[in-house]
């Protein structure tokens, strides 16, 4: 009896044990490996998941990448059990999955074989000029009306500071001018606005109220149909001329939205002063944009990662020429690298920068990795990372493997960067030459 006792115990913790090891392996391959891959054509890529079970790891597909180890030959199926290398066969995207003993689902990974890349990393401090596609409305203000009473009739009728209005009773807008021109010719008649919000498409009627101010009609909000900054330009293609700036997209002020580009440009700019940075409060380059002259380039896109157009192949001679290769976020290491950027706006200098972090699973694309200022220049000039300066190339042996975008408030020597390959997803260039075409 106690025999049999002392075996159920045994067996018991054996069983728990086995529990526990799979828990770790589970939670290894979690933390461990990336949610997304991204990978040249010509790029082999080898994985290590050390585990005493046998884990099944599948591709979806069997003609975009082939996966392999010492043990297995096959195209989809492998055991995890040793190192299993993954091989891109052509370009494409690909979900591979891994169950451990082929039952018990761990872990699925994304890869998007993508081909090689050479671009021209700038560092030039640019303006950017944004239309917005629509109007965008930022605040609510009360009418005061000849009765003496205070209304709020876009609030009333239900619009939202982040709305953006693209029709009034039936016809487009595209300007601040085009709407009062509307809101004037209603006389006090209820109007229909057509307005996007959160990706819908909504119709809500609301009535101009006469203001005692100036006998004219309202709505009663603030609105906004464009805006202009000072960034800096990270990287072009010289086969297509494609770029792409600043490393996140430009929000507004107001509501925090993300703006809708309807057009824009990026024009030469002029910096007057650095305002440096300091614990707490952000610097800043000021200066002004050079409209007068030739446009630089053609703003396509507005995305979270960043602002991406065309250049003007006449104004070429604008930045610099050197080719570097694309760093992809797995050859990216902790330690030395470096910034380009031309805070005077004239010259593109190269300041030494330290990574500190490196996040394989950003929740948050734009703070891919943790960056330091070490260039005693920069920080005597600067104080670090400055308004201005998003966008700045990252170098690191030899190739761009991001752009600065963002700086920590309380510490301004130290900020985000964005891997590169998640600026060069966003490009609107040919298919041929975009990373989009790993679809």
């Amino acid at each position: 009896m106690k025999y049999i006792k002392s075996t159920k115990r045994k067996l018991g913790l054996f069983i728990a044990v086995c529990f526990a090891v799979m828990a770790i392996t589970y939670i290894r391959a979690i933390y461990d490996l990336p949610n997304q891959l991204t990978l040249f054509e010509n790029q082999e890529n080898v994985y290590h998941l050390d585990s005493p079970f046998l884990v099944d790891i599948q591709a979806d597909k069997s003609d975009i990448v082939k996966l392999e180890n010492n043990k297995s030959k096959k195209k989809s199926l492998v055991r995890l059990i040793n190192p299993v290398l993954i091989k891109p066969q052509r370009m494409g995207t690909v979900n591979i999955s891994m169950r451990i003993l082929g039952l018990i689902p761990i872990k699925t990974v994304q890869v998007d074989v993508v081909p090689y890349r050479e671009v021209v990393a700038c560092g030039n401090t640019v303006g950017v000029k944004l239309k917005i596609e629509g109007i965008l409305v930022v605040g609510m203000s009360d009418i005061e009306t000849f009765e003496g009473k205070k209304m709020l009739p876009a609030k009333d009728a239900g619009i939202k500071p982040g709305d953006l209005i693209i029709e009034a009773n039936g016809k487009p807008v595209d300007s601040i001018e085009a709407l009062i021109s509307e809101i004037d010719n209603s006389n006090g008649q209820e109007m229909k606005l057509k307005l996007k919000r959160d990706k819908r498409t909504e119709v809500i009627t609301v009535k101009p109220i006469k203001s005692v101010e100036d006998n004219k009609y309202h709505l009663g909000m603030w609105v906004r149909d464009s805006t202009a900054g000072i960034g800096t330009l990270t990287f072009y293609d010289p086969k297509n001329n494609a770029f792409g700036a600043l490393g996140h997209g430009i929000t507004d002020v107001d509501t925090g939205a993300l703006m809708p580009v309807e057009n824009g440009e990026i024009v030469e700019s002029n910096i007057l002063t650095i305002v440096k940075g300091r614990a707490g409060s952000p610097g800043e380059l000021k200066g002004v944009l050079i409209e007068e002259r030739k446009e630089l380039g053609i703003i396509k896109k507005n995305s979270p990662y960043g602002i991406y157009g065309v250049l003007n192949k006449d104004m070429l001679y604008k930045f610099p020429d050197k080719l570097y290769p694309v760093g992809l976020r797995d050859e990216v290491e902790l330690g030395k690298a470096s910034i380009l950027s031309n805070i005077d706006g004239k010259t593109v200098d190269e300041y030494e920068i330290e990574i500190q972090k490196i996040s394989k699973k950003p929740s948050n694309k734009q703070k891919g990795m943790v960056i330091k200022i070490k260039d005693s220049e920069l920080l005597e000039k600067t104080g670090g990372i400055v308004q201005g300066m998003s966008g700045s190339p990252i170098i690191q042996n030899g190739k761009l493997i991001g752009a600065v975008t963002h700086v920590l408030v309380n510490d301004p020597t130290r900020g985000y960067g964005i891997f590169i390959e998640n600026m060069l997803k966003n490009t609107v260039d040919e298919p041929k030459y975009s990373l989009n075409e790993a679809s």
